[in-house]
């Protein structure tokens, strides 16, 4: 929850400047001044960097060279490690060859010709023909050569019998022929628009698979390219290095690098370059070997530190871009720092005490110490506190915030007024520590029940 303070109780001196001596009753009263007020809301905050980028293997191999140690400096470009990868340049080589494949110019579509039975009673039974003349002739002629003159009559007139069956049955089956043929064609004929129909569809269909299997052959080839290219691990912008095992959860980007081993060989994998830092990895130095996922590097961007703070739901409404703020350090006693609202969160997060708190982002301004010296600069993840001065009053009418009575939804002062206590509502503005500032039911000089407010009744004598 967060805890508003205000301007230093010094003010409330000025204020309370000719105030009566603290009576029997307990009763003090004092006078409504012009005073400087300030609302100041505190949140807890955490210190955090431009940007941090972790950067993993993409595929699994061994890391042959390392170019930066622990806090190391690096520009945008400069070359950070570098990873050799049978693995992946392999499944570059068998991506490229599918891309290959896929391109390659398909098979000519074979012509569609109707089967028809035209020529069946022409050519196709004249060499028939032609077979079976010689073979009666050389059975007639097997047949006069036999001594029995009784059975070679009765072998010839067989003979004879049988060529006139052929012929019978020759011409009976032609005309069988030439009807089979009429009907099958005029069937064809009724088909052929159908069937036009129906294989042009089935081309359409057979091109667009090609066109979607080159689309994917390229797509893979280049997946594949930049898992080899990503073997070079690079600096995505100016920043400090960090080895290895980085800060944060990022159990899911491991998982990930371990299913990637689990796709079908030939399929080209990457793993995420980029993003929050993960948690775990392997030690790193030159000849270890790498996963897929694995963490590498972090490069942090320290340029312009930021500051995360959890504004309580009674505040946050209180709180606009270019709100002014001074950040104390836990690990810088002593010092404080400037800072301004660049922007406030709408996504709500839990709070211990049931309620809510919403995150404001804040620019991190120069420090200094109480003496005057400077303050160092902190790094991203230290812990802080923030106060946001939410309201300002330069010249306020202000009374202290112990004369002020909440009854109801209204907020009360005790006045006097001809010695005897007068119940005034009045409207607040800026609400410190110490002085609230009044902006409606009171006047410059009016005297006000300061102390044992709370305590007082309509139409008291005061003293």
């Amino acid at each position: 929850m967060t805890i508003r303070r205000g301007i230093p109780p010094l003010l409330v001196v000025l204020v309370l400047a000719g105030c009566t001596t603290e009576e029997p009753s307990g009763i003090q009263l004092g006078a409504a001044r012009r005073a400087p007020v300030s609302e100041v809301v505190e949140a807890p905050a955490t210190i955090g960097a431009r940007a941090a980028a972790t950067l993993r293997a993409p595929a699994a191999g061994t890391l042959t060279k390392l170019h930066v140690r622990d806090g190391d400096t690096v520009a945008k470009g400069d070359v950070l490690a570098k990873i050799s990868s049978p693995e992946a340049k392999g499944r570059l080589s068998q991506a490229r060859r599918a891309e290959r494949l896929a391109s390659a110019p398909s098979a000519p579509r074979p012509a569609f010709a109707a089967p028809t039975l035209r020529g069946l009673d022409g050519r196709a039974f004249a060499g028939l023909d032609r077979k079976v003349s010689r073979d009666f002739a050389r059975a007639r002629s097997a047949a006069r050569e036999v001594g029995d003159a009784t059975a070679r009559k009765r072998l010839i007139a067989a003979i004879d019998l049988a060529e006139r069956r052929h012929r019978a049955q020759r011409a009976a089956l032609g005309a069988i022929t030439k009807d089979l043929t009429r009907s099958v064609n005029g069937v064809l004929s009724q088909l052929t628009g159908q069937l036009s129909t129906g294989l042009g569809s089935l081309t359409s269909s057979m091109a667009s698979l090609q066109a979607a299997s080159r689309s994917q052959a390229k797509a893979a080839v280049k997946t594949a390219e930049s898992v080899v290219k990503g073997l070079t691990i690079k600096a995505p912008f100016d920043g400090v290095v960090t080895l290895g095992r980085s800060s944060g959860g990022g159990g899911a980007t491991d998982a990930l690098g371990g299913l990637l081993g689990r796709l079908p060989a030939g399929l080209p994998t990457q793993a995420p370059q980029g993003g929050e830092a993960s948690g775990g990895g392997p030690s790193v130095a030159t000849g270890v070997p790498v996963s897929a996922g694995d963490t590498i590097v972090t490069v942090t961007d320290i340029s312009e530190l930021t500051i995360s703070a959890d504004v309580d739901e009674t505040d946050v409404l209180l709180v606009e871009r270019g709100t002014a703020a001074r950040i104390e350090l836990d690990a810088v006693p002593g010092a404080t720092y400037t800072a301004k609202v660049t922007g406030v969160g709408v996504t709500p997060m839990a709070g211990t005490t049931g309620g809510v708190s919403y995150p404001v982002r804040l620019t991190l301004g120069a420090g200094r110490f109480d003496d005057g010296r400077k303050a160092p600069a902190p790094k991203p993840g230290m812990s802080a506190v923030a106060r946001l001065t939410v309201r300002e009053s330069p010249s306020a009418l202000a009374v202290p915030a112990s004369a002020v009575v909440t009854s109801g939804r209204d907020s009360v002062v005790w006045a006097v007024r001809g010695g005897a206590a007068e119940r005034r509502v009045v409207r607040l503005g800026a609400q410190g520590d110490a002085l609230v500032e009044v902006l409606t039911g009171l006047s410059e000089g009016e005297q006000v029940v300061v102390k044992g407010a709370d305590a007082v009744r309509q139409g008291q004598k005061l003293p």
